[in-house]
Parts: structure tokens; C-alpha cells; sequence
């Protein structure tokens, strides 16, 4: 196929005009092309920040030029984004970034199963009532898949990457549809005996603080009046870690998060707590440890020994997954680097 050649793509494409580095998408709905682009185009220019492509729009069409693979990229995702405005959802600039990682790990990690090269960008989603989330990282899309597929997740990593948001919209997919009877939300304290009895109040009250994080996520998939019900029924359960010695943890979805800061011993009662129909979620930094000197951490044990093991998955997060704001995955590798530093000197000491 020359330069000038048309091509018909699909039906939310009338048509992609080529030639070496520059194409023409036009999409046939006026408002879902505006809010593809975004408002003053910003869609378009977080576009061309990332691919250092360019893109103008023209009407209900866009011009993309640049690099022959950077506006290959830009294609798929601007095609996975207008299909989902198809389907019902809307874009934020996180969407859109998030379309843009998926678009480069389609040329970069051919080997992920839910991506195709030159047909469409796929993402894994998780879907309830009230909201729809879909990866915005490879390993985001790893994560979700173990989570569908595994009794027993670990997902690990730094903060921002979505570990912890993500297992609680999963488990809340499963209560809502009806796979599980409740969701139990577990969390050590800032201290690893769990000393809670200086705090004021009951012990939801004492606890609520640490599990802030989870409750959040639980009302973005959840209304919230629905979530205050199925706190005040048990569906949805806190249950400080220190207190689930003894419990089998049936027909439920059990989340346990800031897992570096378990022992051995409480790790180890944790993960046998699980019963029939049960998912366990385990979240945690290893690089994170707030345990005294010279207490091993539970999760990175765990991770040792689980090696391997039938119905486990684990997946690692890096600082390239990191989906809040661009400073913090560049804090993430700082200090990382500094650790790394440290650990090479204290060696060099000994």
C-alpha cells in the first residue's frame, strides 16, 4: 500500500488515510471524538508528550505524525479509547496515559496474552455496578489476570501502582456478583505487636485510620450507602490481623495489605486461615519494612517459601508502574537507587 492510498479500518473509523510517518484518523461520532481528545485537545497533547509524536485535530479527525512506531502506538491507543466511549465509559488523563503504557507494551512485551501487535489494544478490566477499571500497566494486566485465576495473590511493590485499589475492586466484583457471601479487609497496625489498646474508641474506631486506603477503593466500586450496610451486616468485615487467629475464612474475599509488616508467625496464621471458596489477596512493599531490627518480615519469607506452589501467583510491581503523578514513580526510583547504595556499602563493611 503507497502514501496515498485509503484504507478502511472499522467501524468506529471511517477512514486512515497513510503515508511514511503520518496518518489521518477520522471517527464518525462528533462527541466522542471531542472527549477523546479532550478538552483543549489535553488528550491529545499527553499524547505527544509521551510519544513524542505530533497530533492536531481537525473536526472529528486527527493527524498523527512522527516516528513510524511512536505513531503506531499513539493509533492503538486513540482506537482502544474511542472504543470505549463506545461501550459507555468515559476518559480522564489517567485513561489515557494508562492507554498509552498499554500501547507501548504491545511492541515491548509481545508475550502478554490480552494484547494483540497490530490489531486492537485489550485491556483486563474490572467491572461492578457503579464503576469499570482497566489496567493501565503490563503489570496491572498481569495482576488482574492472577487475581481471576489464583486463590492466593501476592501482588508487591511500591505505592502508586495500584496493588492495593486493585484488590479491593476485585473483591468487590466477586461480592457483588454473588461469588463470595463477604469481603474481610486486614491490615497490621503501624507497630507489629498490634498494641491498639491505648487508642480511643472500639475497635473499628481504633483500627479505621490504617485501613483508610481500603475503604476508600471500596466506595469507588461500591455506592456508599450499600458499603455502610454491608459493614453494619459483616458482609464487609475489618478485622484487625492480631484477631483472626483460630477463623476459617469461608465463601469469603480477604484482603490482606501493608503485609510487610507482618512476622513470620502472623504471616503463616494468615495465609492458613483460608477455607473453601476462599481468596486471599496479599499486598505489601517488601522494600517498606517498618518490623524492629533483626524481625524478619512475614511477606518476604512468605515469598521465599511459596515459591512455586500450586494456586499461588505472584506478581511484582516496579516503579515504571507506578499510576499517580509522574513525581512519585521519580521519588520511587530515588530512593530505591540510594538503597541500593546502602545495601552495597554495608556489604563492602562487612
Amino acid at each position: 500500500m503507497n502514501g496515498h492510498e485509503l484504507m478502511t479500518s472499522s467501524p468506529r473509523q471511517s477512514k486512515t488515510e497513510t503515508d511514511a510517518n503520518q496518518f489521518v484518523l477520522t471517527f464518525e461520532n462528533n462527541r466522542y471524538a471531542s472527549e477523546l481528545f479532550g478538552q483543549f485537545d489535553q488528550h491529545l497533547k499527553l499524547i505527544e508528550q509521551r510519544l513524542h509524536i505530533d497530533a492536531r485535530a481537525r473536526g472529528n479527525s486527527v493527524v498523527i505524525s512522527g516516528d513510524g512506531v511512536a505513531t503506531s502506538q499513539a493509533r492503538r491507543a486513540l482506537d482502544y479509547l474511542y472504543d470505549r466511549l463506545q461501550k459507555g465509559g468515559s476518559i480522564e488523563l489517567s485513561d489515557v496515559e494508562g492507554a498509552i503504557r498499554m500501547a507501548i507494551a504491545a511492541d515491548d512485551q509481545l508475550s502478554l496474552p490480552t494484547m494483540e501487535r497490530k490489531a486492537k489494544l485489550t485491556m483486563s478490566q474490572i467491572s461492578t455496578r457503579k464503576k469499570t477499571i482497566a489496567a493501565r500497566t503490563p503489570t496491572q494486566d498481569t495482576y488482574i489476570r492472577a487475581l481471576e485465576r489464583s486463590e492466593l495473590v501476592f501482588g508487591v511493590g511500591p505505592a502508586g501502582t495500584g496493588k492495593t485499589y486493585l484488590a479491593v475492586a476485585y473483591a468487590a466484583q466477586l461480592l457483588e456478583r454473588g461469588a463470595v457471601d463477604r469481603i474481610i479487609l486486614s491490615r497490621p497496625a503501624v507497630e507489629a505487636g498490634e498494641r491498639l489498646g491505648f487508642l480511643p474508641g472500639d475497635m473499628k474506631e481504633k483500627v479505621d485510620p490504617y485501613l483508610r486506603p481500603l475503604y476508600d477503593a471500596l466506595y469507588d466500586m461500591m455506592p456508599g450507602d450499600k458499603v455502610e450496610r454491608a459493614i453494619a451486616a459483616n458482609v464487609i468485615e475489618i478485622a484487625p490481623l492480631a484477631f483472626m487467629r483460630g477463623r476459617t475464612l469461608a465463601n469469603a474475599a480477604v484482603i490482606l495489605d501493608e503485609a510487610q509488616n507482618t512476622t513470620s508467625m502472623q504471616m503463616k496464621m494468615f495465609l492458613t486461615r483460608l477455607g473453601e471458596n476462599g481468596r486471599m489477596i496479599v499486598t505489601g512493599d517488601p522494600s517498606q519494612v517498618d518490623l524492629p531490627r533483626g524481625v524478619k518480615s512475614g511477606l518476604v519469607e512468605a515469598l521465599q517459601i511459596l515459591k512455586g506452589v500450586e494456586g499461588v501467583s505472584v506478581v511484582r510491581f516496579k516503579d515504571v508502574d507506578v499510576v499517580r503523578h509522574p513525581m512519585v514513580a521519580r521519588i520511587v526510583r530515588a530512593y530505591e537507587a540510594t538503597t541500593a547504595v546502602q545495601d552495597e556499602s554495608e556489604q563492602t563493611d562487612r
